[in-house]
């Protein structure tokens, strides 16, 4: 099982950022294999990958994620090109459609049809990663413009078609898009008690491009945290799992809350959304189920995280992505060192 760093939030703002850098040089030094970068109205996900470069060594960067609709296809693969060039060739570029609410109102596009243009998107990304002519006869996108002067291009960094691309998906199309045309899946709001909700549609998805789910890195979001007292642990994580049940999207949009009601969970995380949206937070915090905290998370004793995590194994994830927990660089190194202890401890006699 590998491990990867999720750096900043999707509304990070900068805050306590030379702490961040120390984090992912500690990361670097313990053989943490990737740090994710996110993005939403807070710091954008190119720039601290760029000053993270230099700062490391052998830790893979990626952007988890880059929106398509706050940046041109071109713009994408020229960016990653260049990220590629910047990290020798240590950039993985990870992208999303992201919501409603931030593509309709902060970037002013439309949300319509993400599937298509995801599709799209990558199809124009992957053209200028190749040296090919950026063209696409849309709908969404339409290179040249027709009727200007504009002409078909290629980029003129040298190519890097190997580029991977990873894709962060929810619904079952999309995660069938990212069977076919990604090479990886950045997963959130993934239970391993459930995951014949999600790996078929991966595996569908791959077997249409003549590839098997084996070609795939498959990452899933992992909060991990060990300790005797399992009802404590649950109590301190239930009010971030209904924020996110709640108010991860809007009351008519919530891919997160959607992706666990497919997963068995649908009553409860309606109740917990109804009971969030119409102000009552405290009762929406008290409608999370106990089993279903200890189901979405990687916590509880030693042997319950272990389990867990071969579990997971056992059923296709490559690799664990934890957030730092923690107040300050000392705090965050020491969180991620016993998790990564964990993690390999666990993972020891299956050979990965």
């Amino acid at each position: 099982m590998r491990i990867g760093l999720s750096i900043g939030s999707a509304y990070y703002d900068g805050a306590h950022w030379e702490d961040m850098v120390e984090l992912v040089r500690a990361a670097d030094r313990m053989g943490v294999d990737f740090a994710w970068t996110a993005e939403a109205w807070g710091m954008e996900t190119i720039a601290p990958l760029a000053y993270l470069a230099p700062l490391t060594e052998r830790v893979r960067l990626g952007t988890g994620i880059m929106q398509i609709n706050a940046r041109t296809p071109a713009t994408t693969a020229m960016t990653a090109l260049t990220m590629a060039r910047l990290t020798n060739d240590r950039f993985c570029l990870g992208l999303g459609v992201s919501g409603p609410q931030v593509v309709e109102g902060l970037h002013g596009a439309s949300f319509a049809k993400p599937l298509a243009r995801m599709r799209e998107y990558i199809s124009v990304v992957r053209k200028g990663l190749a040296g090919e002519r950026v063209t696409s006869d849309g709908p969404h996108y339409v290179l040249p413009r027709p009727g200007g002067e504009g002409k078909a291009l290629r980029l003129s960094m040298p190519p890097k078609p190997d580029i991977p691309i990873y894709l962060a998906t929810l619904g079952p199309k999309m995660l069938e898009l990212t069977g076919e045309m990604a090479n990886g899946w950045l997963g959130t709001s993934f239970m391993t008690d459930a995951a014949d909700h999600v790996i078929p549609h991966l595996r569908a998805g791959a077997e249409r491009s003549g590839r098997t789910l084996d070609d795939l890195d498959l990452q899933i979001n992992a909060t991990v945290e060990v300790g005797e007292d399992v009802d404590a642990l649950i109590a301190k994580y239930r009010p971030m799992v209904a924020f996110t049940l709640g108010a991860m999207g809007s009351a008519k949009t919530n891919f997160y809350n959607a992706a666990y009601s497919r997963a068995g969970w649908a009553d409860m995380a309606g109740k917990v959304q109804s009971l969030w949206v119409a102000g009552d937070k405290p009762a929406a915090i008290a409608a999370v189920a106990d089993e279903f905290v200890l189901s979405a998370l990687f916590i509880g004793t030693e042997a319950m995280v272990a389990d867990r995590i071969r579990a997971t194994s056992a059923v296709g994830i490559n690799t664990l992505r934890v957030s730092p927990v923690g107040r300050g660089s000392r705090a965050q190194i020491e969180y991620l060192e016993r998790t990564v202890s964990v993690i390999r401890s666990a993972t020891a006699s299956l050979g990965h």
